[in-house]
């Protein structure tokens, strides 16, 4: 089709405008625009909802409902909010679970919700978007912190039911049921401060099933596989249109036997399997833990960063190859406690994982974003666990900030690639 001199003048004035808004549009993509709409998985990576690339750089707050119920500590999570953005950082992972009796909890009975609590996630979800921020929300805990399956297997116990151990939260119809109730109760709540139901609310990236899941009565992974396909359909039941990931550490289990010695020391899997699960329908991006102080404890610090630089390898590599899914490293972090800490170990920690996954976006690959544990504001000194982070410790924070920068430089030069070819082709 031929056009006039004048007819092309308008076609390329329409086409570098178009560039230029989308150009602007990748270039924030590090702080996460929300008019970009709720975010989706494209291939090995992620995409806004006008098909923008999206690549994380987070952090972990799991504490946004305690501190968000009371008047006088509800100004942490705006403060922690504040530092976040200085930093770069455009998504968050915190719980949206607390089950049990104690002060603070969400869920008190299978069902019964302290509303109180529930509008303190409000507010942690509304805040968020204020700084341009997004949450990844996760359901409940493995553990005991915070009730998670064994204030369940407690409930389900209450009522006549037979539980040997907590692994039968996953195969016991009763605790299924609860667990379902919980979820439906959560994606479909009406935040109270926006109006926006949470299934439909782009302030959250997504859902995470389980907080490291585990099921150690079980090594085959039968079970929590059948657990996670089961779950997994019913989330996307309710909403279809936000990611969802499983919330494992990263072990590999028997389907894959010759990844069995990447696990940290003689890790059998715990009964997950990283292959296997993250194959099961529904799930969208994978998710890996990273802690070699814990896992190595009597390794040496240049032992623990060549375990982790061959962990971060092999999920990389596996995701990008057999999974051909996104991949996140959704908890890292050097503890500050162990014996002979000095703070560049802490740094060299961070490095090699942002390392990793910077040469995995630039690549192609499906590194596709990290979130440290954890980013605490000033005041919460107390909430320290020995990976707590502060927008004042310097120069850990450089380091965080030189990730956010050249991510966002690489992708708004990817992007300007891309506008020339459509303009010149």
């Amino acid at each position: 089709m031929s056009l006039s001199s004048s007819s092309m003048k308008k076609h390329m004035i329409t086409l570098i405008s178009f560039s230029l808004l989308t150009l602007v549009s990748v270039i924030g993509f590090v702080t996460a625009d929300l008019k970009g709409g709720i975010i989706q998985r494209s291939g090995l990576g992620f995409v806004d909802d006008i098909g923008n690339p999206f690549t994380v750089q987070g952090a972990n707050m799991y504490w946004h409902m305690v501190q968000g119920a009371s008047p006088s500590t509800r100004n942490f999570v705006d403060a922690v909010y504040s530092d976040a953005q200085t930093l770069g950082l455009n998504v968050i992972r915190t719980w949206a679970f607390n089950d049990g009796t104690t002060d603070g909890a969400l869920q008190t009975a299978p069902g019964v919700y302290d509303e109180s609590v529930f509008q303190a996630l409000d507010y942690a979800v509304a805040e968020a978007a204020k700084y341009n921020i997004r949450l990844i929300m996760s359901l409940v805990n493995n553990f005991d912190n915070y009730g998670g399956r064994s204030q369940y297997a407690k409930w389900a116990v209450d009522e006549g039911e037979v539980m040997p151990n907590t692994d039968f939260f996953y195969n016991n119809t009763l605790t299924r049921t609860w667990y379902k109730n919980h979820v439906k109760t959560v994606l479909s709540r009406v935040n109270t401060i926006t109006g926006v139901a949470y299934q439909d609310d782009p302030a959250i990236f997504g859902w995470e099933l389980i907080n490291e899941a585990q099921c150690q009565s079980d090594v085959s992974g039968n079970t929590l596989a059948a657990w996670v396909e089961e779950m997994a359909s019913y989330v996307k039941s309710i909403d279809g249109k936000h990611l969802l990931e499983i919330g494992l550490e990263g072990y590999y289990g028997s389907s894959t036997p010759d990844r069995i010695s990447v696990n940290p020391l003689s890790y059998n899997g715990y009964g997950t399997d990283f292959i296997r699960l993250n194959q099961i329908a529904n799930i969208n991006f994978a998710s890996v833990h990273s802690y070699p102080d814990t896992w190595l404890p009597d390794k040496s610090d240049d032992e623990k960063l060549s375990f982790l630089q061959t962990w971060m390898n092999q999920h990389i590599k596996d995701a990008t190859d057999t999974l051909n899914m996104p991949v996140m490293f959704c908890e890292f972090g050097k503890s500050d406690k162990v014996s002979g800490y000095q703070p560049q170990m802490r740094e060299q920690l961070y490095s090699t994982v942002y390392n990793s996954v910077y040469s995995s976006i630039t690549k192609g690959g499906g590194g596709a974003g990290t979130l440290f544990w954890q980013l605490l504001p000033k005041g919460m000194e107390s909430w320290d666990d020995g990976f707590g982070v502060f927008a004042s410790d310097s120069p850990l924070v450089s380091t965080i900030n030189s990730q956010s920068s050249r991510l966002t430089k690489f992708m708004a030069s990817k992007s300007t690639k891309s506008r020339r070819r459509l303009l010149f082709w």
